[in-house]
């Protein structure tokens, strides 16, 4: 029987169909309609729609922004904000009668990536979002780590590590507090930079081929965000010290960061030799609804 993974995103919903050895056997993507009524029947459909074509699934799972609270079940931390203090889990499962389970869009990242993408093999694999956002996932031995309040490898919400002056206490972040890594190493966090120092409002990868072009404050403007990015890796090196870091997100289609992040992150880490890899996720921008799909053990 076919798993089903759900990637709920801002702007789009994904629902795949997964056989036993992980090809798709179905995919069909929506435009999210942006409020919570029409989201919920949005999946539902979806679903349903998928086993009409792939056939009867033993199992559902759900990558959301944010995440479900262990103590209440209510969704907390998702910007998009409608899902906060929503028992979507609870309600996706009356509407379609049969479990489902939910877990952070970055640690179903992590769990496809670590199951058979750029860290299958690995027993310690850190998956790291950088796009709209930035979150991460770890997973240890095949299990996705999500911790006693269901917070953990959230580094989005982890201040910037080794700030110069300038950089703190850095910008407001929606969160309420300032300077975390999500307004530095996001896609957004790169272009709000790049801006503030240039009054320029270009688009990430517009910033980038600029720098490949020469241009001065664009070239500035990468190495910062590299450098602020291999600081945010070695962070997350000296806590969890994986033998694969896998990069998903918009981001993570810049190439020069796997040439020059290796030796920013040897540089910071508490280590006296650094050699882990730091990878593109393989799935892409599919790795959130496969990791969805794995969420269910077999």
């Amino acid at each position: 029987m076919m798993r089903i993974g759900i990637d709920f995103g801002g702007t789009k919903i994904e629902a795949a169909a997964l056989d036993d050895d992980g090809a798709f056997v179905s995919r069909i993507r929506e435009p999210n309609p942006g409020n919570y009524d029409g989201a919920l029947a949005l999946v539902a459909d979806l679903i349903a729609r998928v086993e009409a074509e792939a056939g009867a699934a033993r199992s559902v799972g759900v990558a959301i922004p944010g995440s479900p609270s262990p103590r209440s079940g209510l969704i907390r931390n998702a910007n998009s904000t409608y899902l906060n203090g929503r028992r979507f889990g609870e309600d996706l499962e009356a509407a379609l009668g049969r479990p489902a389970r939910l877990a952070n869009d970055a640690n179903c990242l992590a769990l496809s990536e670590a199951v058979d993408g750029a860290g299958a093999g690995a027993a310690n694999v850190f998956g790291v979002i950088i796009g709209t956002g930035c979150g991460g996932g770890l997973v240890i031995d095949g299990k996705l780590i999500e911790g006693a309040h269901g917070v953990a490898a959230e580094i989005g919400h982890i201040s910037l590590p080794w700030p110069s002056s300038e950089e703190a206490p850095g910008p407001a972040c929606w969160c309420g507090l300032n300077g975390c890594l999500e307004t530095w190493v996001s896609g957004t966090g790169f272009q709000r930079d790049h801006q503030a120092k240039t009054g320029r409002a270009w688009k990430a990868q517009a910033v980038v081929e600029a720098a490949r072009d020469g241009d001065a404050d664009a070239t500035t403007a990468l190495d910062h965000y590299i450098d602020r990015l291999g600081r945010a890796l070695a962070m997350v090196v000296n806590l969890a010290d994986p033998e694969i870091l896998v990069l998903g997100g918009g981001m993570s289609n810049v190439g020069e960061l796997y040439d020059r992040l290796p030796e920013i992150v040897a540089r910071y880490a508490f280590s006296d030799h650094w050699d882990g890899k730091i990878l593109a996720a393989r799935w892409g921008d599919s790795s959130g609804v496969r990791g969805a799909a794995r969420l269910w053990p077999d």
